[in-house]
């Protein structure tokens, strides 16, 4: 399984791009793909190549109509896991002693 953390930004739209953020979360949102949305970015686990398809997905839509797009995509390949979205946040929990504010 993967997990990948992603942010798409459309260049030259000015300081408020929330309804480009928007557009992508949808499209994330209606894949059937466990994610999570943060302040930053969003995370998304599955496949590589379901995760891939659909991060170009969501930067075409945001580059339907942007002169200029930049997306950033960091992953993580992990062969013979899941469900590492809880399991990551959960082991740092663990270690601590108490649960965190995520």
């Amino acid at each position: 399984m993967t997990i990948a953390e992603f942010s798409i930004t459309p260049i030259g739209k000015g300081v408020g791009v929330g309804e480009y953020v928007a557009r992508a979360v949808n499209i994330v949102d209606r894949s059937g793909l466990p994610y999570r949305l943060n302040p930053m970015g969003t995370v998304i686990e599955g496949s590589l190549n379901e995760i891939l398809a659909l991060i170009a997905r969501c930067h075409k839509a945001v580059a339907k109509d942007c002169e200029r797009v930049s997306t950033l995509i960091k992953i993580d390949d992990r062969k013979r896991t899941s469900g590492q979205l809880d399991a990551k946040v959960s082991a740092v929990e663990r270690r601590i002693g108490r649960k965190l504010r995520t």
